[in-house]
């Protein structure tokens, strides 16, 4: 990495109020190259675990290859399908994945299906991934308002994911991210992000000190509005660039 630059990260995972936990996570380290991966196996699907343990090894070992994001994203589609035929899961293993790099002064991201990326500056919310989803769909054409999507009836309705056909590759990149001193990344399952919003995202994040101090005061916060109500898998990964 850039000699300027000092990157330090936190990862958290946790099964919620559910019997299995199908997030995967995992974090790569090259020389001049970080790989962060994080997956959520479709819950219902009965192998969403299996699915996102496979793409999150199948993504990190690709890009420890010095292989891109879109070639490692590729791959584990190409091995996921091949994993269904074998295992005799017909339609049932599939995921979401995200996968972020560092590399020098930039920053690179990638993702298919509603686990998202963020990207905050001084503390500042600036970008985030798209989900593949219905509501994500509506919000574009207009029809609903961002705001409404962690609520909308059809939230859980993806339009692309891993694990099934591709005619086309259905990832999406995004590229040429600049890196300072005050540049933050999360990571995040949707069981995560639905349970905070980005106002508290970037109070919580203006007040630590670090990645893993971060991601505690978050996960206070998803705890306290998700107890009691079945709350789903959840999992992040926080990046600090300072």
């Amino acid at each position: 990495m850039g000699t300027t630059l000092n990157i330090t990260y936190s990862v958290l995972t946790s099964r919620g109020e559910r019997a299995v936990n199908e997030d995967a996570l995992d974090v790569s380290i090259m020389p001049g190259r970080l790989g962060f991966i994080l997956c959520d196996g479709l819950g219902g699907h009965g192998k969403g675990d299996a699915a996102s343990r496979f793409v999150v090894e199948q993504v990190k070992g690709a890009l420890e290859r010095s292989l891109s994001i879109e070639e490692g994203i590729l791959q584990a589609q190409q091995g996921l399908l091949q994993k269904q035929i074998e295992e005799h899961a017909g339609n049932s293993m599939k995921t979401t994945v995200t996968c972020l790099t560092l590399s020098e002064d930039s920053a690179k991201f990638a993702h298919v299906g509603d686990s998202r990326i963020y990207c905050f500056e001084k503390s500042k919310y600036v970008l985030r991934s798209q989900d593949h989803s219905v509501p994500q769909m509506l919000v574009n054409r207009g029809d609903i308002r961002e705001k409404d999507i962690r609520r909308h009836e059809d939230r859980s309705r993806l339009l692309r994911v891993m694990g099934t056909e591709w005619d086309s590759p259905k990832y999406q990149v995004v590229e040429g991210i600049a890196l300072t001193k005050k540049s933050s990344f999360l990571l995040c399952s949707d069981g995560f992000w639905e349970l905070i919003d980005e106002k508290m995202m970037c109070k919580t994040l203006k007040k630590a000190f670090g990645p893993e101090e971060w991601l505690a005061e978050m996960e206070k916060i998803i705890i306290k509005n998700g107890r009691g109500t079945n709350m789903d898998n959840y999992s992040a990964i926080a990046v600090f660039v300072r």
